[in-house]
């Protein structure tokens, strides 16, 4: 749409701020709807008006004359909304392919929503959430006429990620349906018990920028606040290497490391690429599984959990009959979350 728009937008309060570079593309686009939407609206009130004006009836005993249709008017009003429409949607695909970009170098970062707070999980097994109001937290009190007290978190979350460079947000949810929305960012995306969702951004601009939850979850919705906060890479590396786990505690992968050989996942599945009973976890994450049942999808992290959880789910093809136990009741999402982890350090290709 061009930089007088954006920089329009950028000095006044009619949009949020822009945080990245996808923020000014769907401002652009949202703009052209509206621009393109008053001109429709103009058009087609403006002829409105104009054919009541002109060919009101003037007396009782006018009548109307015969008209034909013409066909290339016809033609036009629905080819030129139709190219505008198909327009729209291409650019809203490159929009949204971008907010799902995740080259090799991307963050990751883990989200999970849960009444009413954030807990956001680092690879290297840092966690943040807001504190226990029971533990010396600030919080504020809310009492109702039928003796209820509600405790309102007065301390957020906040999420450190380096500046130009992209984020990816793996989110889930312990108990209702939540919604992670970044305004300065535009982006939003639902966070559902029991599967993952995925979204990316990639911050241009430093500073601090609100989460809001915006599916209600219940009577605490507007109350589960988190921050973004955008450091230079060197601040951020600073402040991963600060608040590193206790000793002994280490990294999801590292937990999964440990889980594969305790949990008995060891005398299924090899990490070097060898097929045994089961499948070869080395190159496992995103990569192409085809089935017995003749499907084919790319194995993520709802494909992963799916089948530690009911493993005759989908059957990988050439290893029908080959019974591995189902997980399900065993692990807990944690522990299913540090094998999704320990699954994407073993590259290469998985057979």
């Amino acid at each position: 749409m061009g930089s007088w728009v954006q920089g329009i937008l950028a000095n006044s309060s009619f949009m949020p701020v822009q945080g990245t570079k996808t923020a000014g593309d769907v401002d652009d686009l949202y703009t052209f709807l509206v621009i393109s939407s008053l001109i429709s609206f103009i058009l087609v009130m403006g002829g409105i008006v104009y054919f009541l004006v002109k060919y009101k009836r003037k007396t009782n005993d006018d009548r109307v004359s015969q008209i034909s249709h013409n066909s290339m008017l016809e033609f036009l009003w629905s080819f030129i909304p139709f190219v505008i429409f198909m327009f729209v949607f291409w650019w809203g695909m490159v929009i949204y392919n971008d907010m799902r970009d995740f080259p090799e170098d991307t963050e990751e970062i883990q989200v999970i929503g849960s009444q009413w707070q954030w807990l956001i999980k680092y690879k290297n097994g840092i966690t943040i959430t807001t504190k226990d109001p029971d533990k010396g937290a600030k919080f504020q009190e809310t009492s109702f006429p039928n003796g209820t007290v509600y405790k309102r978190q007065l301390e957020t979350p906040i999420m450190v990620v380096p500046i130009n460079k992209h984020v990816k947000i793996v989110m889930t949810a312990k108990d209702v349906l939540h919604s992670f929305f970044i305004p300065a960012f535009r982006i939003k995306q639902d966070a559902v018990p029991g599967k993952y969702s995925y979204v990316a951004f990639k911050s241009n601009k430093l500073g601090d920028y609100q989460v809001f939850c915006t599916e209600y979850c219940g009577l605490e919705h507007s109350n589960m606040p988190a921050l973004i906060r955008v450091v230079s890479l060197a601040d951020y590396e600073k402040w991963l290497a600060d608040n590193k786990p206790k000793a002994g505690s280490g990294g999801l992968a590292e937990k999964g490391s440990e889980l594969y050989k305790n949990a008995g996942c060891i005398a299924c599945h090899s990490i070097d690429g060898k097929a045994i009973v089961g499948p070869s976890w080395k190159g496992l994450y995103g990569a192409k599984r085809e089935f017995e049942a003749g499907a084919a999808i790319t194995a993520d992290e709802n494909y992963i959990k799916e089948s530690i959880l009911n493993s005759q789910a989908k059957i990988v093809k050439g290893y029908a009959g080959r019974n591995m136990p189902n997980y399900a009741g065993q692990l807990e999402d944690e522990d299913i979350n540090a094998l999704i982890d320990y699954i994407k350090t073993l590259k290469g290709d998985g057979k």
